[in-house]
């Protein structure tokens, strides 16, 4: 069953630091990650209570945990640490094929 993780950030105090580091830095991690089917990202605005979403495929639960648990992941967990504004959310979808 595939598997989607969701991150929603909250909005940044600059955005487009925010932006910066996460197109240049953040993404090129998330892209390297073994098991990663397809990645996506937008932003909602600044109305939002959210800035921006990512959704991350992975073909299973299985697939999931491998990649987060490979140097690629925790590198990848390391800097959501840093960049992630307080209030930031991550969710697990599995997906009705």
């Amino acid at each position: 069953m595939t598997v989607k993780l969701m991150v929603l950030y909250t909005q940044p105090e600059d955005p487009a630091a925010f932006d910066q580091h996460y197109f240049g830095t953040h993404m090129p991690l998330v892209h390297a990650m073994p098991g990663l089917q397809r990645a996506e990202t937008g932003k909602f605005g600044t109305k939002a209570p959210y800035y921006r979403c990512a959704e991350l495929y992975f073909a299973d639960r299985d697939a999931l945990n491998a990649a987060f648990g490979s140097p690629e992941g925790t590198a990848t967990s390391d800097d959501y640490a840093q960049i992630a504004p307080e209030g930031s959310q991550l969710l697990i979808e599995e997906l009705d094929d």
